[in-house]
Formats: C-alpha cells, structure tokens, sequence
C-alpha cells in the first residue's frame, strides 16, 4: 500500500502573529513583490488550503512573513477514508439496498 500524504495550511496563523488579521493586507505586500492577485484570490489563499500554487507566490509569503516553508506547510499522514454505514443495515452498503414494491390491498383484506 503507498502512503498517503496530506499538509496543514498555517497561512492564516503566521499572518496572525506578524499582526496581518485582514487578508487585504496581503495584497499590497504580494504586489511588492511583483505578485499581483485581487483580494478575493487572496481571501482563498489564507482562508482555504491551496491545490495549487505558484512558486513565485510561496517565496513572496515566505518573504512577507519571514518564515520557512516547515512553519507555512505543515506534511502529516492522511487520515484513512472511513466507509460509510447505514444505520441498522449490519453489512449492507448503499448501492446493496432495493426499494420494496408497495402492495395494494382491497377494503377488508
């Protein structure tokens, strides 16, 4: 089985302890820097954790916030997916399960 990786984003608290707490203060200090991005990039740069991101724009926050890359991304182990279960079905997945035919009784019976 390979390994699988994850990483915990601290933009937001690096940001926090330099005492930048509005994601607008980062967008004059990126385009220093030549980065130019609008603050709602930026907005999902500190409140979301990047997919992707440009080399350029790591090095210009590692500048800003005068850290290394260990204090701005953190790798841990990525937690196991976990299956889902249905309540009170014992082994039965989802896709197992099949919609009973109603029945139509007559008065009386």
């Amino acid at each position: 089985m390979t390994r699988q990786l994850d990483y915990r984003w601290h933009l937001r608290q690096l940001m926090a302890g330099r005492s930048l707490f509005a994601t607008t203060d980062l967008v004059p200090l990126l385009a220093d820097r030549g980065i130019k991005l609008s603050s709602s990039q930026v907005y999902r740069l500190v409140a979301e954790r990047p997919e992707r991101l440009s080399l350029k724009t790591l090095v210009a926050l590692l500048d800003i916030l005068e850290c290394s890359m260990e204090e701005l991304i953190e790798p841990v182990a990525a937690e196991p997916a976990l299956k889902a279960k249905v309540a009170g079905s014992g082994t039965n997945a989802v896709g197992d399960l099949r919609p009973k035919r109603a029945r139509i009784t007559g008065p009386g019976t």
